[in-house]
């Protein structure tokens, strides 16, 4: 398994998540969910049947786990990417947590309140306020111009035709589509129809995002930059956002944290940096042997203590810095690189380690 760099925009460059909400809550966390399709439904949790693999549980019970005991929480206001290859359950996880298909067993909790157990009314009422989606097929309305399928959610609401067009022309306006309010669709391209599905999704004001491989039919180079638009948007107006894809570059670019499935399970989850830096398994390991380290690893990923022999006049860098932005200012000194986090030094880096880095592995700092 191999991933594709184009040269892409800076990666890493996603907004910090928030540290939590004042409460201590996660915005979306997640317990012990589980997802069975078949007859065996709600016969395998808590039963030998939950240990057999995906292939015997078909064959035996004519059923399928599509969702294994995943748990895991979503900080408020940061990019958490789920990421696998096809069959891996992800999309399954994602329709769960918006109870598009109902979960066999678990807790989906936003910001506190368990949606498994919502009304059918209190759902409604959750999905047009609090949550939005954002699909791979875009799901525009022919037959209405763009400003009116942006502002369609906010028509479902029962919001007046001035109030929600005005808000729907703000939103084309956040996502690059000035001028084109009065077209149809068809008249669009897939870039610009998927620009018209997020301003959609934004305009209800949702605390929470949910994309499933919204960019995956379009062509390379307008998925570049549909996924800076992601990140330019997150910085402007710092939404909660849970984006599913199948593309392991796209998960480093975006994500703050990242996890990754397989066979309906997650088999690790953490920053860009752990994943590509000490992936959990050969599994993972796999995933990220091409990857080029120094465009995800951190200068606080690589740091080493400070020595008392260390001059302690080279450059200074913020720990976050992702190391290919470091690397002229380590051609340029023989002094090690300050490592500082919250304006304290925390380390320092070596130049050997920068090139190792780049190279693609780990030089000994000791």
């Amino acid at each position: 398994m191999t991933a594709e760099f184009p040269a892409p925009a800076p990666l890493g460059t996603a907004a910090p998540p928030r540290a939590a909400n004042a409460d201590g809550k996660a915005a979306i966390s997640v317990n012990g969910l589980w997802k069975v399709f078949g007859p065996a439904e709600h016969k395998v949790i808590g039963t030998p049947l939950a240990g057999l693999s995906r292939d015997e549980l078909r064959e035996q019970h004519g059923s399928n786990i599509a969702v294994r005991d995943v748990s895991f929480d979503v900080r408020p206001g940061e990019v958490f990417v789920v990421m696998g290859l096809s069959g891996s359950g992800k999309s399954t996880l994602i329709r769960c947590l918006t109870r598009l298909i109902e979960p066999t067993a678990g807790q989906v909790l936003l910001d506190g309140e368990d949606i498994r157990t919502a009304s059918a009314s209190r759902l409604r009422e959750l999905r047009r306020h609090r949550m939005s989606m954002v699909f791979q097929h875009f799901g525009l309305l022919p037959h209405r111009r763009v400003i009116d399928n942006v502002a369609f959610g906010l028509e479902v609401r029962g919001e007046d035709r001035k109030a929600r067009r005005d808000r729907a022309a703000q939103l084309l306006g956040l996502v690059g589509l000035d001028g084109q309010a009065d077209r149809y669709p068809d008249q669009l391209s897939g870039g610009m129809q998927q620009r018209v599905g997020l301003a959609r999704a934004l305009a209800v004001d949702p605390e929470v995002l949910f994309f499933d491989e919204p960019f995956s039919a379009l062509d390379p180079l307008i998925r570049r930059d549909m996924q800076n638009e992601v990140i330019r948007l997150h910085h402007e107006v710092g939404k909660t956002m849970v984006f599913i894809t199948h593309d392991l570059s796209e998960a480093l670019k975006l994500g703050d944290h990242v996890a990754i499935m397989r066979n309906g399970a997650i088999v690790q989850v953490g920053r860009p940096e752990e994943i590509v830096g000490a992936p959990a398994d050969d599994y993972v390991a796999d995933f990220v042997q091409d990857v080029p380290k120094s465009y995800v690893l951190t200068l606080g990923w690589i740091k080493r203590e400070v020595r008392e022999t260390d001059a302690l006049d080279g450059p200074e860098f913020d720990a976050s810095t992702v190391i290919r932005h470091a690397v002229h200012a380590a051609a340029e000194t023989s002094r090690p690189i300050r490592v500082v986090q919250d304006g304290k030094l925390v380390g320092m880096v070596d130049r050997t380690q920068i090139l190792g880095a780049i190279a693609g592995f780990e030089p000994d700092a000791a």
